[in-house]
C-alpha cells in the first residue's frame, strides 16, 4: 500500500486546511486508515482514524470538535478537514494504514503502512 499525502501549507490561526491521502496498491475494501500528526520534539500522535468502506470515524478527545475525517470510496481517498486552525495544530501530519488487524484509532505501531507526510503551519 503506497498513501501520498497532500493540502498542507501555511494558515494563519483560525483558518481551515483539508488534508488529503491518496491510497494506491493492494489497498482493501474496508481498512483502517489514519491520521497522525509530529510536531518538533514531541511524539508522534494520532487525531483521526476511519475504517474505510463507510465503517466508524474515531478522533482524539483535543481535536474532535475541529477536525473531520472522511473518504471518498471511488478515489481511494481519506480527508482531513481540520478547522478553527491554532498554532499548537503546526506538525508533519501523516496518513497511516493498518491491514492486518489491530485497533483502529490505535497507537502509531498499530499502522503497517505510512506516507511521508504534509506540513501544516499556522502563525
Amino acid at each position: 500500500v503506497q498513501l501520498v499525502e497532500s493540502g498542507g501549507g501555511s494558515v494563519q490561526p483560525g483558518g481551515s486546511l483539508r488534508l488529503s491521502c491518496a491510497a494506491s496498491g493492494h489497498t482493501d475494501s474496508s481498512m483502517c486508515m489514519g491520521w497522525f500528526r509530529q510536531a518538533p520534539g514531541k511524539e508522534r500522535e494520532g487525531v483521526a482514524a476511519i475504517w474505510t468502506g463507510g465503517g466508524n470515524a474515531y478522533y482524539a478527545n483535543p481535536v474532535k470538535d475541529r477536525f473531520t475525517i472522511s473518504e471518498d470510496i471511488a478515489l481511494n481517498t481519506v480527508y482531513l478537514q481540520i478547522n478553527s486552525l491554532k498554532p499548537e495544530d503546526t506538525a508533519l501530519y501523516y496518513c497511516a494504514a493498518m491491514t492486518d488487524g489491530g485497533v483502529c484509532g490505535g497507537p502509531p505501531f498499530e499502522y503497517k503502512f505510512w506516507g511521508q507526510g504534509t506540513q501544516v503551519t499556522v502563525s
